[in-house]
């Protein structure tokens, strides 16, 4: 560790010290995942998962259905219902993803703003 990460670790109040301690530097996707679960909308995130899950097993059955068809009609139902089923599991990932990028770039706000301040402390 650094001088000037020293600093900024001892600058830290306590809520961001402990922000930042629950955050690694070398996450994996799968850690980024489970930290998504906590905080203030994790409880919206777990059950956006469970939801990605459902989701996924409907649009497997759908998509089973869909090549299994014996008429037309029924093979663009369940064609749609499919396609429908992969839209809405789009968007419920990208929101997922939205989150653990926001919380990546958050806890570079939070190393950025303690620098400013160290750095206007200095000056001033």
């Amino acid at each position: 560790m650094t001088t000037q990460d020293e600093r900024i670790t001892a600058a830290l109040d306590h809520d961001d010290h402990a922000f930042l301690a629950t955050l690694d530097t070398d996450r994996g996707m799968f850690k980024q995942i489970g930290d998504s679960w906590k905080g203030p909308l994790g409880g919206w995130a777990k059950f956006s998962f469970a939801i990605a899950i459902v989701i996924g097993l409907g649009l497997a059955y759908c998509f089973f259905r869909a090549v299994t068809a014996d008429t037309s009609d029924a093979m663009v139902g369940w064609g749609l219902a499919t396609l429908g089923l992969l839209i809405m599991q789009g968007f419920l990932k990208e929101w997922m993803f939205a989150r653990m990028n926001m919380l990546t770039v958050l806890s570079e706000v939070k190393r950025l703003q303690v620098q400013v301040a160290m750095l206007s402390e200095e000056r001033g």
